[in-house]
Parts: structure tokens; sequence; C-alpha cells
């Protein structure tokens, strides 16, 4: 990189260029005087470009040295050639006196410095900066990178991109803003101005630095919708107080919050510097920032790939098995679950931290689903391993299936987290078929039964049954039975087909529940009936696709 007073060159060739004038003059001379480094300057003077940031720090130094020692009678222009966007300007006000800190070619009278330059700008490639904390610095270097990526690699992850993410201290948001005012208060006095939105965010220039060293030693693109997300967290625990001051002038801002560990987050330190008085904030906080001693450390360097979702439907062969793990009072009274079952395969293969199942409605522990099963989804979370084809999913599913003899699982594949929502859709508006094996105290014959089987559309009022009272709300829910099918065994027992509205307790239904479903058979019967066994014949719900399987 070069820092010239060259001659313009083609037009096409300027379009291409960013630029600092004379303009940026007292920015550059003020900062590196105050102890900021080279691509913070960049950032207080508006350089959007990419590119210029990349460049080594000891050549940037030394190129804004060039900078300050140029005759101020050379063009206006001094160009850094790159090829990025141009940059962003400061602006000229009329402020009182604007016109005779000017001369006549309208490049700048002489720039006040706050301490000798000479010593300040060479002792500044070797301090910590007084605004990033060393986060331009020391961690845009090749040393750093590799640590990550040897973080990334050790992990063991499957993906074929990335999204970068950082976490910066709070308090870098309060030493931007006394540098900030720094320069308002000396480039004021020459009718300069400096608005808060031309300085380019410091996550945005770590991020044009690191992308590409990043992409290059991975191996893979750097994508914003990236599901495999690379985070950093910084902490300088030297200035870490630097921020208490806002809690006092901006109370309103800071309230404990039960998931994070201090009140002093970015977002509550960005939202009290909005509110803060100039004066308030000067009384508090040097400006400019103090140098600090030492440099930020990476607290944290983690990985994290975004959830994969996979669907199926599931038969439960077993009067035993709850759908999910029965724990009473830390308890658990049951060995296993049907997610369980399911889960703990999916787990091992896609080597995941977690998983969450959902289910489209669930059957009791001694409710066997039968037919074409039960849809459910498992979301798989933060996954090692997320690349799988047809045939490995297929052998996936006859791994769960020969796992056990309670379960079995069919059309087991991939799915979208969107797609989920299709197995939740108008849930109360869907039907299911059940087959219950009912008794009855008093003797029946096949005529008693018959009648059920003219009964279309029966509308129940179902009052929260008692056995579920401690985990659902008290209501009266209305439910209706489509048809209803009898099949008598003898005397005291009959089976009942039913067709219903999803949502339908099918035991209350049976024998009442004290009278808190109405009407029951019992009640169209005219006499105490029970039910013995209970299965679920299909769910009809269209998801997920039937597969060839």
């Amino acid at each position: 990189m070069l820092l010239t007073g060259a001659k313009p060159k083609a037009e096409s060739e300027l379009s291409r260029m960013s630029s600092l004038t004379e303009k940026d003059r007292p920015i550059v001379q003020l900062l590196l005087n105050t102890g900021t480094c080279p691509r913070c300057i960049l950032r207080f003077c508006g350089v959007g470009s990419q590119t210029l940031y990349r460049h080594p720090y000891k050549d940037l130094m030394k190129d804004l040295k060039e900078f300050l020692k140029n005759n101020q009678e050379k063009e206006d222009a001094v160009c850094f050639d790159i090829v990025d966007p141009p940059c962003k300007r400061i602006r000229i006000e009329n402020a009182e006196g604007g016109p005779h800190d000017v001369n006549h070619n309208g490049t700048l009278q002489q720039i006040p410095s706050v301490n000798n330059e000479n010593t300040a700008v060479g002792d500044s490639a070797a301090k910590v900066c007084n605004v990033c904390l060393g986060i331009l610095q020391e961690f845009c270097e090749a040393d750093f990178v590799k640590k990550v990526c040897q973080k990334v690699n050790s992990a063991d992850y499957q993906f074929t991109s990335f999204v970068f993410s950082v976490s910066l201290p709070p308090q870098l948001s309060v030493r931007e803003r006394a540098a900030w005012l720094l320069i308002q208060q000396e480039t004021g006095k020459l009718g300069l101005s400096l608005a808060k939105d031309d300085i380019v965010q410091l996550k945005e220039a770590y991020k044009w630095i690191i992308h590409p060293q990043l992409s290059e030693e991975l191996g893979v693109p750097a994508d914003g919708k990236s599901l495999f997300e690379v985070s950093v967290v910084f902490a300088h625990p030297e200035t870490d107080e630097e921020c208490h001051f806002l809690a006092t002038a901006c109370p309103d801002c800071f309230k404990p919050a039960k998931n994070k560990q201090s009140v002093f987050t970015r977002m509550a330190v960005i939202k009290a510097l909005e509110k803060i008085k100039e004066e308030d904030f000067l009384k508090h906080f040097p400006c400019p920032p103090s140098s600090p001693k030492n440099l930020c450390v990476a607290l944290e360097i983690q990985c994290n790939n975004g959830a994969v979702f996979v669907a199926g439907r599931y038969n439960k062969y077993s009067r035993n098995l709850p759908q999910t793990p029965w724990i009473i009072d830390g308890e658990r009274k049951l060995e296993s679950s049907v997610e369980e079952l399911i889960s703990e395969h999916l787990m091992a293969e896609f080597k995941a931290d977690s998983f969450n199942f959902s289910s489209s409605g669930r059957e009791d522990v001694d409710v066997r689903t039968l037919g074409n099963g039960r849809p459910f989804a498992i979301e798989l979370v933060n996954p090692r391993r997320i690349h799988f084809t047809a045939e490995e999913m297929k052998g996936l599913q006859q791994t769960i299936n020969n796992s056990s003899d309670k379960i079995q699982v069919r059309d087991l594949q991939l799915v979208t987290r969107e797609a989920i929502g299709r197995m939740k859709e108008g849930e109360e508006e869907k039907t299911k078929t059940y087959s219950a094996l009912i008794w009855t105290d008093k003797a029946i014959q096949k005529e008693d039964i018959a009648f059920l089987d003219d009964i279309k559309e029966l509308k129940l009022d179902q009052k929260t049954p008692l056995r579920v009272l401690h985990r659902r709300p008290l209501a009266v829910r209305c439910r209706i039975i489509h048809t209803m099918k009898s099949e008598y065994i003898d005397e005291h027992h009959f089976r009942l087909h039913l067709k219903t509205q999803a949502g339908t307790y099918i035991k209350e239904f049976v024998h009442g529940d004290f009278g808190r479903t109405k009407p029951n058979i019992g009640s169209l019967l005219n006499r105490t009936a029970d039910i013995l066994e209970l299965d679920v014949e299909s769910v009809d719900v269209d998801w997920p696709p039937t597969l060839d399987n």
C-alpha cells in the first residue's frame, strides 16, 4: 500500500479509491498524539475501504506518518491505492471564525497537537490503542486467526461456510464516545464536524480484517446466513469499571436481567450514552481516554452449528411406555420413553449437544399407537454432523427399529424448521381414529349398542379431566365425535371404533369422569361403562411426506 501525493489518475481509477484529504489531517494528528491505533484512526476518518484495513499494521502506521509530513501545498487528496468503495467524508460547517481557519486554496492552517508530534507518533506503534484496547491490533494478526481456526478444527464440525460473531467489552463504547468528543472539541475550532454515523463501527472493521483470514485458513467462505457460527468473546478486566458512572447518571438504563451476569450490557451502555448529557459525560470520563497497560483478552472462542430437524412417524406397541420421560418429584417411574428410544440414536449420529422432541398430540402410557403412526419431529441442537444422504437416513431408521420391540419409526427424514409448523397447523381441526375396548356393569346384547353406529357429529362438553388437572388449566372444551362403530364381544364387553376431533379425551368420553364429560358412553347406554384398552389407529395429519422405505 502506498500513500502518495501523485497526480490524479484516470477518472475510472479514481472512482475505485478511498482517500484521506487535508480535512482528515486534524483527526489523524489528534488521535495519533493521544494513543489511538491506525485502524481506529481510519474508522474515525470514515474510511469505508475494507481492503485498506487489511494492510499490515506497521505499513498503516508508516503511511499515516507520511501523510502528516506531506506539505500542505500539495494536492488536497492523498490517496491510498486500493479498490474499494469511496470513504465517507467529514463535513465543513460555517462555524464562527471558520473562514479564517482555512487557507485561500482550501487547505487547513496549522493543526494543533495535544502532545509533541514526533514523540507521540513514534510511541503509538507500541501502545495498546486507547479506543479499541487492542482489538484492531494483536487480534487481527495471523497468530490469533490460527488460534481460532485450531479451536474450530478440533471441535470436529461439518460446515460449508461460517458466520463470525464477536462480543466486545461494553466500555469500548464509552471510550469511543470520549474519542469522538475530543475530535469534536479540537476540530470544531477549525470549523469541522464529525458525525457519529460517519465513524465505521469497530465490529464492522474487525470483520473486514478477520473474515478473509478465517476464510482462507478454514477453506470455506464467510456467509452472513450460514448456520455455522464462530464466536469470540473479548474482555478487558483492567477497564471493566469504566461503565459504572453511567449507572449513576442514567439508572433507568441498567436493569437486572435473569440471563445476564452484569447489568452493564453493550445495549444498556449504548442506551445510557445516548441519554447522558455531554457535560455530565466529560465530568466523569477522561477525554482523550487514557492508554491502557494491557490488551483485551479472548475469554471464549466457541463454535455452534444451527439446529438440524428430523421428522418421521412412530408406532408404539407397548402399554407400559410413556411418550416422554415419566419423572415425578425427581424420581423416574418408567425406565424409558418413546422420545428417548428415538432420540438416543439421533443424538449419537448427529453428535448433538441436546434435543427437543415434539409430536402431533400424545398418547397415554397405556395406549398403543398403531396404523401409520404419529408424526413427530426432533430438533437436534448444535450438531457436529449435519450431512446425511437418504440412504444414511434409511439406515438410521433401521438402527432405531432394531433397537427395541416397543416402538418402530417410518418416513425418517431431514426437514426444515418451517416445515415443522405443518405438524402443528390446525391441530384441533384434524381428526384421529381410535379403537376402545369397553366394559359395562350391566349385561348388554348386540342390539343395545347398535344405535351408537347411527350417531354422527356428537358434540361433547369436556371439563378438564381430573387426571390431567395438575398440568392443564381448568376449562370446558367442546369436542366432536364424528362417527362410531360398535363391535359386540360378549355380555359385558364391546369394542368401539371412533373418529373424533383431535384433542378429544377418549377415556373420559367412555366413563364420564364423574360427570365432567357430557354426554358419555355410560350416559348413552344408561349404565356404568369403563375403558379397558385404547389404541390410536390413525392420526390424520398429512406430514411428514411418505417415503418409499
